[in-house]
């Protein structure tokens, strides 16, 4: 097999001072911290569909960068061009995982059934890769959002033809997650949602939308799948808005349809910004719920108010996330890089750039998170704000046995108002900074 990825070495840890360009500063896969290795501690994935198909297109302009590997796009050389180049560049980088859609790794047909074959093909060609490697698949989805067939939705549609395609997209990317032996399968609703409810019935499309993904565990249960279904919040974007809009109103929608023994929570953080939320707020929400599943590792650009999926560079968003992730005790799933080069970084080298500052961004973010937890301030700040719960009346409210009509005769003989101790959040904040940089 000829080589893809020409002048691109394994990229290797050289430490923070190295002046290589093509090396990590922080991510040392083999240091231990908190007891794990870092690469335990952070599973990463490359993200099939940005890294092997994304090509710079906008809605402003075409292809800026060439992801055809040598081969005609849209065939089925093409598609192994991509395994073969997708397989080079995670060896080349020490990945152990990939994330794909059903047409990221084909392209779609216009019938149905040959899609099916075309998607047997290629996954036998991904086994034939993945033998003899440690790479693995960590989860796999099916796209729901680009053809034109799910223009009003697909669980959410108003019609039953194009619920039944839906269906059987879910059906055949079961059945493929399972072959690669996948840890989880994502539903991300891109177009579950509505642009006016002029037309729209709401508890009519949830139902459906429930239902569907009730019949997807029944199936996925029933051919071996054992792993997690994940629920990715957006809260809007292709929608106007979209009903899986945040982690509390996901983990909501899945309590009330009795989907929750099931489902955890895909966050990514572009999209928690989205809502208006912070990447730590949305990771502590599922965290807990007890269903902090696997992460989108990215970012947005908070000048901008769409989805960019631009490459994590921010330590300290980093650092809050791995935060949460160690106090969490980690994840069932991994890190998948959900991120694109930016449209004028567009050559294979670029490509290895951008895996290199996102895989360092987390490790620096876990070293530093990592030595929050050890250097204790910020927990002994936490219990000793809430110890006056400790006394009776505390533990009594605490444990449910208390009554409105008690709390209100202590407030009585107290009299006068109490005073609240401070929160100092910007003590605590220089506590991060000297950690950071200390």
């Amino acid at each position: 097999m000829a080589e893809i990825f020409k002048n691109i070495p394994e990229i290797k840890y050289e430490g923070k001072n190295t002046k290589k360009p093509l090396a990590f500063r922080y991510y040392d896969a083999d240091r231990v911290i908190m007891g794990k290795k870092m690469s335990e501690h952070l599973p990463f994935a490359m993200a099939w569909w940005h890294n092997l198909c994304a090509a710079g297109t906008d809605m402003f302009g075409r292809d800026t960068a060439n992801k055809s590997f040598s081969a005609e796009k849209g065939t089925m050389e093409h598609a192994k061009a991509k395994v073969d180049a997708g397989f080079e560049f995670m060896q080349k980088l020490g990945i152990k995982y990939f994330c794909f859609h059903d047409v990221d790794i084909v392209p779609e047909a216009e019938d149905i059934n040959e899609t099916s074959r075309r998607l047997d093909e290629i996954t036998d060609y991904i086994l034939e890769k993945m033998s003899g490697t440690d790479i693995k698949c960590l989860w796999g989805t099916a796209n729901m959002f680009s053809n034109p067939r799910f223009m009003n939705g697909a669980g959410s549609a108003n019609s039953v033809d194009v619920y039944c395609f839906a269906a059987a997209q879910i059906k055949k990317a079961l059945e493929l997650t399972v072959k690669l032996g996948g840890k989880g399968y994502v539903f991300w609703g891109g177009r579950e949602g509505y642009e006016t409810l002029l037309n729209t019935d709401v508890k009519f499309e949830q139902e459906n939308i429930a239902n569907l993904m009730r019949m997807a565990v029944e199936y996925g249960r029933s051919i071996g799948f054992t792993g997690d279904f994940y629920i990715e919040p957006k809260p809007k974007e292709p929608m106007k808005h979209q009903y899986d809009f945040d982690a509390a109103t996901a983990i909501g929608f899945l309590r009330q349809y009795g989907l929750d023994k099931d489902f955890k929570m895909n966050i990514e953080a572009n999209h928690a910004t989205l809502a208006g939320h912070t990447f730590q707020h949305e990771l502590r929400i599922s965290a807990i719920n007890g269903m902090l599943g696997s992460i989108d590792a990215n970012q947005g650009d908070y000048l901008l108010g769409w989805d960019t999926d631009e490459f994590p560079y921010d330590v300290y968003e980093s650092t809050m996330c791995m935060y949460e992730v160690l106090k969490a005790g980690g994840l069932t799933g991994g890190f998948n890089f959900d991120a694109k080069n930016r449209r004028p970084s567009n050559t294979y080298e670029d490509m290895f750039h951008a895996y290199i500052l996102g895989m360092d961004t987390f490790a620096l973010g876990l070293i530093k998170a990592a030595e929050l937890i050890e250097d204790g301030e910020l927990d002994a700040f936490v219990e000793k704000r809430y110890e006056s719960f400790k006394n009776e009346l505390g533990k009594r409210i605490r444990s449910g046995n208390a009554t409105l009509a008690e709390l209100a005769a202590e407030a009585e003989k107290m009299g006068s108002c109490p005073t609240p101790a401070s929160g100092r959040q910007e003590y605590l904040e220089s506590i991060v900074n000297r950690v950071m940089f200390g």
